[in-house]
């Protein structure tokens, strides 16, 4: 399948490793031109050396106002962004009344802000154009709340109101928001778990890990022209982990 993407360009953030890297690297292997940004450095030349990255910019995502700059950075250097990916690295766990004042500002910086700065800066851009993909990635907390995962419980749920609102605004110039839900999906985050098979078999009807693949293919079909009809919705990626509906 043909999902002409190329020339079109795209920024993914939290791109260096996991399953923002996947996503690069799917979107790279359809023709798009990515730019990937991350918190260090080395990682991101490692990355770009890897998966053939067009360039990176270093930013951390948890800083205010960093991922405006970022975008009016990357803008400056390409002229545009067709695709943005917003996906930032998930929280510490702590239950809510052990969560601190400082935590959930931290948090909100990084899982709220971030999108809402990047999004915003964006969004005039892609209305120029007539033309625009925004991918946020967040998690099936959004939907089902996790155990001890009480900022991203709070926060990420948020999240699908704002693509809702966002995609009733902007459908009319060629622009579609959505929402991927990672479930358990095999990055070096999960790994540090040490879950056996056992426990992946009770959590997950799928009976294994996801993919970073298999979310990223998904990714950039909502990133091409055969996703230009789906807009506002929140898919979860996650082997059958959600039992609602």
């Amino acid at each position: 399948m043909n999902l002409n993407l190329k020339n079109k360009k795209a920024l993914v953030m939290g791109a260096s490793a996991g399953i923002g890297k996947a996503i690069a690297e799917s979107l790279i292997n359809e023709g798009a031109e990515v730019y990937i940004c991350s918190r260090s450095e080395q990682k991101l030349r490692d990355c770009q050396e890897e998966i053939g990255a067009a360039g990176y910019e270093v930013c951390d995502l948890s800083k205010p106002l960093a991922s405006k700059e970022l975008i009016e950075r990357v803008i400056a250097r390409i002229g545009q962004i067709d695709i943005l990916v917003t996906n930032t690295g998930g929280p510490e766990k702590a239950n809510f009344l052990d969560v601190s004042d400082e935590q959930w500002h931290l948090d909100f910086q990084s899982i709220w802000m971030s999108p809402v700065e990047s999004i915003k800066a964006v969004l005039p851009h892609m209305k120029e154009n007539n033309y625009g993909r925004v991918i946020m990635v967040t998690s099936v907390a959004a939907k089902e709340p996790i155990s001890g995962l009480t900022t991203s419980n709070g926060l990420r749920a948020g999240l699908s109101g704002l693509a809702k609102s966002i995609a009733n605004e902007f459908s009319a110039f060629g622009i579609t928001i959505n929402l991927l839900l990672p479930g358990y999906t095999n990055t070096d985050r999960l790994k540090s778990l040490k879950l056996s098979e056992e426990q992946i078999k009770a959590m997950v009807p799928a009976g294994r890990l996801g993919e970073p693949s298999e979310l990223a293919d998904l990714a950039t079909f909502l990133a091409s022209e055969k996703g230009s009809y789906i807009t506002g919705q929140s898919i979860a990626v996650d082997g059958g982990v959600l039992k609602g509906h």
